[in-house]
């Protein structure tokens, strides 16, 4: 591994370290219930919905999540299967609060999903919806580090390849 991959997986690990040590009972109960927006069952259940709406504007929602979901889902899949890091180490005396979906952490499927579907809702809904829409999307992120199965890192490369998912879905839509 090179210097500066050394550097941020050090930098990664306390930041993941500082969080998970500083758990709260009432947040541990929110933050599992969060972390689910960001589940297969509940992002393709919201593109689903969507698109099979009546409503032409729900459809085009629809549509640019399933774009953005797609093609973020994609850019998951590769990054865990070449990248392959395996889930974090979590300080003596902490313990992922939920079962991992797989072995591989980088980078964050939940995150990369919850945003994508976030972004899509945020651009149908006015400004105040919308900001709360992908307030929720992020901390869906958070979430991930602080159940202790992704490291920080392993959650901005989720958002950014759901970024990515949205830009393509708004140059192809």
């Amino acid at each position: 591994m090179t210097a500066w991959l050394l550097r941020l997986q050090a930098h990664d690990e306390r930041i993941l370290h500082a969080l998970v040590l500083r758990r709260w009972r009432v947040a541990d109960r929110l933050m599992n219930g969060v972390t689910r927006l960001g589940d297969a069952v509940s992002t393709i259940g919201v593109t689903s919905a969507l698109c099979a709406s009546w409503s032409p504007r729900l459809q085009t929602t629809g549509a640019f999540a399933a774009v953005a979901l797609v093609s973020s889902h994609l850019g998951v899949q590769i990054l865990k299967r070449t990248v392959t890091r395996s889930r974090p180490r979590l300080p003596v005396g902490c313990a992922s609060l939920i079962q991992a979906p797989d072995r591989f952490s980088f980078p964050s499927g939940h995150a990369a999903a919850s945003l994508s579907v976030g972004i899509a809702l945020a651009l149908a809904v006015p400004p105040p919806a919308s900001a709360a829409i992908l307030f929720l999307a992020l901390v869906v992120g958070i979430s991930r580090c602080y159940l202790g199965v992704h490291y920080p890192g392993d959650v901005l490369a989720g958002w950014f390849l759901a970024l990515s998912g949205a830009a393509l879905a708004a140059f192809v839509l």
